[in-house]
């Protein structure tokens, strides 16, 4: 029979299990989840966000790929609009040629559900997703990668990213055990923000349990600066950062003078065997919103936390201009092009002029699958 794709159901999970199971004996690292009710913000009536999976089927019972996508209200210069993340597809395809050509059918399933389609990652432009999507007509945006390095010894010793082969590590350890690493590091940092001396805030941040009636307050003063975004009011963040399960994470308040200027979301974890950070203590900046004019407050209040915990390496993912610009004054190294803003044409079409609107648009972890890797449940 012809591969259907259909909403994940419960009736589907052991059909879940076995593709999983084909995928890891052929050699592939993807696989789908089992439940079809999604542990992270699932559907319910009139909610802002929501994950939804689907899958798609040959012979009614065995599955052959899969996707989930994340519809989510955003501001386009202005207007509101649904605008949907997608995770995947996940396909046979990567350990059986028979099913190559089922992502592109899957790809153009999730354009008929939801046009304004996007996604970002994918940890370069030669994946072949992404050029795949390339081919399709989709527009590629690359966005930077930030990070910091507070202790610079175990960054050496303990990274697995540049610990790739021996004579690698060797030079990495000599610089460690010499301290001519650590000096290189801080100087590095300290140059980047020399170029901001002038900069100086009396930010505070304050660890909270929810997003109170002052997020909305930030949202409505913050929201018009930006050409595009999701949705940040109190309704939105509460449901994206509930108070258990996945994802976790410690929301901060960042108030500057006796006024809340805007927020942030950090997740901390002590990695094991990570492919990028080997066994560091990492942080990474999840989420963050405030009007540009206030983003150097909310992420120098929000460095000093973390800084505070005693973590490795504090990293961040973002897009806009003024956001970049608070890391550089904080003394973060950018890494250009580490992330890609991939972008279907009925979503490139409703953002014209894109090339303006693209650099206005506001983007961060929390806007795609989530802090994934950064959670004790992963």
């Amino acid at each position: 029979m012809p591969i259907r794709v259909v909403p994940h159901s419960a009736e589907y999970s052991d059909g879940v299990s076995a593709f999983n199971a084909r995928m890891r004996a052929g050699g592939s690292k993807w696989g789908f989840y089992v439940d079809s009710e999604p542990d992270w913000i699932p559907k319910r009536p009139d909610a802002p966000v929501w994950r939804e999976y689907h899958l798609a089927i040959e012979d009614d019972s065995c599955v052959r790929g899969a996707y989930a996508l994340k519809p989510q209200r955003w501001l386009i210069k202005g207007q509101p609009e649904w605008v949907t993340d997608w995770q995947g597809p996940f396909t046979e395809g990567a350990v059986d040629v028979r099913y190559s050509a089922l992502a592109l059918r899957m790809i153009r399933d999730m354009l008929k559900k939801y046009p304004l389609l996007y996604s970002t990652g994918h940890g370069g432009a030669d994946e072949p997703v992404v050029r795949l999507l390339r081919s399709l007509g989709w527009t590629l945006h690359a966005t930077p990668f930030f990070l910091r390095v507070l202790r610079p010894y175990r960054f050496l010793r303990l990274n697995a990213y540049l610990r790739k082969n021996r004579l690698r590590a060797a030079m990495l350890d000599a610089l460690a055990f010499t301290g001519l690493g650590a000096l290189g590091i801080r100087a590095l940092h300290a140059s980047l923000a020399v170029r901001h001396a002038g900069a100086r805030t009396e930010a505070v941040a304050n660890v909270v349990e929810e997003f109170g009636t002052w997020t909305d307050d930030v949202w409505r003063t913050g929201s018009a600066a930006y050409e595009c975004l999701a949705v940040r009011d109190s309704a939105m963040m509460n449901r994206l950062l509930p108070p258990t399960g996945w994802p976790g994470g410690t929301r901060l308040k960042i108030e500057s003078r006796g006024r809340v200027v805007g927020w942030s979301v950090v997740h901390a974890k002590h990695m094991r065997n990570d492919a990028r950070f080997g066994t560091l203590y990492v942080a990474q900046i999840s989420d963050c919103f405030a009007s540009p004019a206030d983003a150097y407050d909310v992420i120098a209040a929000t460095h000093e936390y973390v800084a505070g915990l005693g973590v490795d390496l504090v990293c961040s993912n973002q897009s806009h201009p003024a956001w970049a610009k608070a890391l550089a004054k904080c003394g973060y190294v950018a890494l250009h092009g580490r992330r890609i803003f991939a972008v279907s044409p009925q979503l490139q079409a409703r953002m014209q002029p894109f090339e303006t609107t693209v650099r206005g648009t506001h983007l961060t972890n929390m806007d795609g699958h989530g802090p994934h890797g950064f959670t004790e449940a992963d």
